[in-house]
């Protein structure tokens, strides 16, 4: 019999910074706009209802897995999470349904993890990993890039969750260095963050195919918080000169602003 005095819903945070929210009644719903992002992409990358192989790096409370469980049922997803602890209290407090719904968590390092994955195993890779509130470098190079690209199957997509703020170094370098592995790209963010106003969350898509940005900027533009997607020759503006992240070179993303993902 279930404990009805079990909460249902969730709000995960990491330092003071919202991490995942989980409503275990209601997978589909997606708290947290950039989650949303990253959903709006997967939703393009195959048919409605179609069973996709999901490579997850960074696992947090797994709602986007839990979105495609849901979505696409027969879905396989690898979810592949460093943080142990947080894998403990997800399992305590936010169990996948019996059986795993297709879903199988990893307790293993992503960039491990990706570079001993199969050629062409994945129809979509998410990466949202954070080390508190900053992307780690390991996530963030041309060999990580590669890597990403030989993964995943000729029409797949990568999908990413970022942060920054102006400049944009840090994005500017990433979306760099993924124009050296894919052929088209995308970036989705709130238009305050790409106006250089605040800092905030910025997703980037890339995939070896034409992506339907149209579509995309139909979704994102309709959200509760509405997005802009730049692609074609309007990111060729915002990339300018920025160069792609050697190995040797590459560091963790620039530290939030004071509250930048703080509650309340």
């Amino acid at each position: 019999m279930p404990d009805v005095d079990r909460p249902r819903a969730w709000l995960l945070t990491v330092d003071g910074a919202p991490q995942s929210y989980v409503d275990l009644d209601e997978p589909e719903h997606l708290e947290f706009e950039y989650a949303r992002r990253l959903a709006y992409v997967v939703d393009g990358v195959a048919e409605p209802g179609e069973p996709l192989d999901v490579l997850h790096l960074g696992g947090g409370g797994l709602s986007l897995p839990r979105y495609v469980a849901a979505t696409r049922p027969g879905s396989r997803q690898d979810v592949v999470e460093a943080d142990r602890g947080l894998l403990g209290l997800v399992a305590e407090h936010l169990p996948l349904p019996d059986g795993g719904a297709g879903i199988t968590v990893h307790g293993a390092d992503g960039r491990a993890w990706l570079e001993r994955a199969g050629d062409s195993s994945a129809d979509v890779l998410i990466a949202d990993v954070f080390g508190g509130s900053r992307v780690p470098a390991a996530f963030t190079s041309v060999g990580y890039a590669r890597e990403a690209a030989r993964v995943l199957r000729a029409d797949g997509v990568y999908v990413a969750n970022l942060a920054d703020g102006a400049p944009f170094d840090f994005l500017r370098s990433q979306l760099a260095t993924f124009r050296g592995e894919f052929a088209e790209l995308a970036l989705i963010a709130e238009p305050a963050v790409l106006r250089g106003r605040r800092f905030g969350n910025a997703v980037l898509v890339a995939s070896q195919k034409p992506l339907d940005t149209a579509a995309l900027a139909r979704r994102t533009a309709s959200d509760a918080f509405p997005a802009r997607v730049e692609h074609g020759a309007a990111l060729v503006r915002f990339v300018g000169g920025a160069a792609p992240v050697p190995d040797a070179g590459a560091t963790d993303s620039p530290e939030p602003p004071g509250g930048a993902f703080g509650i309340g």
